[in-house]
């Protein structure tokens, strides 16, 4: 069985099969998902999504929108946040690769949303890029009140990694594994990550795996298994070690795979 802990089913590259999307990973053995909210209307829909599909989901503001957030987010989040299948805080972080909201602003978005996970003692599902040193020092500011967390698609060094174990959170791994140019620090970090610590995500529709013939434009969470094998290849284990750590880990995190 697959967890796919980042699907993106919001996305409008899934507005006219987003059932079948669901139906073809459910075949290939992802019986659980969570889905990815990136701002309020997003977090309802992914609410709204988890419902109708049986699934999870999670409730935040990404980075790149935290010039857009209304004056009263805080307080629908954490309405969402009450919902029996809204499992973690976020997408929320810094991304200061792109800069579509002010680094400031970011921060400040990125703190209060630390907080309502303290408050609410959810995990945070957390995103970054170009923002570690930042990322890592409001991390540590709030990891003693926190319950925990993953580092969403994952995609640094060794070292990068290992700092947030440190904090105990979780690392998400998605298809960018699968690229042997773009991913060769993920590569290697790869093979040094604790088992208890492994989650996978396709991050779908993004982040094809491109082991994948033929070659797919659109991700989608039945391509679950094939970064499970790479992982596995990685660290030359078997394919049901990593299986079963993975599973076990994202319904430890995300507080189970059913009501």
């Amino acid at each position: 069985m697959y967890f796919d802990i980042g699907v993106n089913l919001t996305s409008h590259r899934f507005d006219s099969d987003c059932e079948s999307v669901v139906e073809r990973a459910l075949e290939q053995g992802v019986n659980q998902m969570l889905i990815t909210g990136t701002d309020e209307q997003e977090s309802q829909l992914a609410a709204d999504m988890a419902g109708r599909y049986e699934l999870f989901s999670t409730a935040g503001v990404h980075p790149h929108n935290a010039a857009s957030v209304s004056t009263n987010y805080i307080q629908h989040l954490a309405r969402l946040a009450h919902l029996p299948r809204v499992r973690a805080i976020g997408e929320c972080g810094l991304d200061f690769n792109r800069d579509f909201s002010p680094r400031e602003l970011q921060k400040t978005v990125f703190e209060q949303q630390l907080e309502l996970a303290v408050e609410l003692q959810l995990p945070v599902f957390l995103h970054e890029r170009d923002a570690f040193d930042d990322q890592l020092r409001l991390l540590k500011a709030y990891n003693s009140r926190l319950v925990g967390g993953v580092a969403h698609c994952f995609t640094g060094s060794r070292a990068q990694m290992e700092a947030y174990l440190d904090l105990g959170l979780y690392i998400g791994i998605t298809g960018w594994l699968c690229d042997d140019k773009r991913g060769q620090t993920l590569r290697e970090a790869v093979a040094h990550l604790p088992l208890s610590r492994l989650l996978l995500e396709t991050d779908a529709p993004y982040l094809a795996p491109k082991t994948v013939r033929p070659r797919i434009r659109r991700n989608e969470p039945q391509y679950m298994p094939v970064i499970a094998q790479e992982v596995a290849r990685l660290r030359q284990q078997e394919l049901s070690l990593v299986q079963e750590a993975a599973w076990q880990n994202a319904t430890t995190l995300f507080g189970g795979a059913s009501l």
